[in-house]
């Protein structure tokens, strides 16, 4: 039976607003376990885990499942793990911040930083924005697309520049669509906050963002291939089995993600992921007016993302069956790493964690089913309740 972990802590004692019953508190829980336990008993995921902060009903974790197959040890919500493109939205952030300073134009072209950058193949830096980067309407490739179909221990441990990804994108087949989901754009976002910092954007994430959040378990790990700290194990299938036999998990904790660099290469923790959205959408990171602009979007090609979905400046917007949405990020590394963090309409967030990605649709649909129970369950009941 997949091992199942609990952790709890007490509400605040100035929590604004309504509490929720501690019969909604424990429904939510409950509902919650369950869902994670639909992804590694019925979708065999090797394990999987969530962190909600919620005002009324307190911090707690729950996990499912190993975090290593090796000695058989339970997943648990506090490891770190490698977010991928949740660190999409770090990275915009400090993009946005700079706007906010006057340093950089939302709307002024890429050209203007980086001239002579984006060029060929029908690419222009005079016609793309800084704002279509972040929004992914830039119509650049991304150069993710590039390595999937080569064995990985090819470049699995490989150093990667950001300009040499950029150059491999730019080679690479147009979109066919407006709106195109891109890495590459948020390394070209990279390095316009290099142009006019003078400095690295993880050094300015890390400045900006996670020393003032107290993130102590997120970092950029450059080229290193292990994850410091106490850590899931992280499997992915063996794409070059024999035919005909059922492909064995592969350990993919061990990896150099310098080619996701400033769009997919940090370390943390659901509790970390979930500190900063909530400051993020809490509006402590970002005045007002330009929080608005992050939130501006545009329709996401559901093919890329899922259904519903739109993006905005680093930011998913996703409807809820419940009513209103959750906003925030998902990411996957290619060692087999799932992260998102969500804020929901009532200010919970919620911060989940895999170690092996959903292989089949349907598990994908009950990964983001994990979001829809943390944010829906005790609100559905209240409203069953209601006379």
């Amino acid at each position: 039976m997949a091992a199942v972990v609990l952790a709890l802590s007490a509400p605040s004692a100035g929590a604004a607003g309504p509490r929720t019953s501690s019969a909604g508190c424990e429904a939510v829980r409950d509902a919650v376990v369950d869902s994670l336990g639909v992804l590694t008993q019925r979708h065999g995921l090797t394990g999987a885990a969530v962190d909600v902060v919620d005002g009324h009903c307190g911090t707690w974790g729950a996990a499912r499942g190993v975090a290593d197959l090796g000695t058989g040890r339970p997943m648990n919500a506090t490891d770190r793990l490698r977010i991928g493109s949740v660190s999409k939205t770090f990275t915009a952030t400090v993009v946005v911040q700079l706007a906010a300073e006057g340093r950089i134009g939302l709307d002024a072209p890429v050209e203007r930083y980086l001239p002579g950058l984006i060029r060929g193949n029908g690419h222009d830096g005079h016609r793309i924005t800084v704002r279509q980067l972040l929004q992914h309407t830039s119509g650049i490739p991304d150069h993710v697309e590039a390595f999937v179909d080569r064995p990985v221990n090819e470049w699995r441990y490989r150093h990667f520049e950001p300009r040499e990804l950029i150059a491999t994108a730019l080679e690479l087949p147009r979109p066919d669509k407006k709106w195109h989901y891109s890495t590459t754009n948020t390394l070209i976002a990279g390095l316009v906050v290099e142009k006019v910092t003078g400095r690295d954007v993880e050094a300015e994430v890390t400045r900006r963002i996670i020393k003032p959040l107290g993130l102590r378990d997120t970092y950029w790990p450059g080229d290193g291939t292990r994850i410091r700290g106490p850590h899931s194990r992280s499997y992915f299938t063996d794409a070059d089995a024999p035919d005909g036999t059922h492909p064995p998990r592969v350990d993919g904790t061990e990896w150099n993600v310098t080619f996701g660099g400033a769009g997919g290469a940090l370390v943390s923790a659901p509790s970390d992921v979930n500190r900063f959205f909530g400051a993020l959408l809490g509006g402590k990171l970002l005045p007002a007016r330009w929080l608005t602009e992050m939130k501006r979007t545009v329709p996401a090609d559901p093919d890329r993302l899922w259904p519903g979905a739109r993006y905005g400046l680093g930011l998913i917007a996703t409807p809820l069956e419940c009513g209103g949405r959750w906003w925030g990020h998902g990411g996957t590394v290619p060692g087999g790493h799932r992260a998102l963090g969500a804020v929901g309409p009532g200010g919970r967030s919620v911060s989940l964690a895999l170690n092996e990605v959903p292989g089949t649709d349907r598990a994908e649909e009950d990964f983001l089913a994990v979001v829809s129970t943390a944010f829906c369950t005790d609100r559905t009941d209240r409203a069953k309740e209601t006379p």
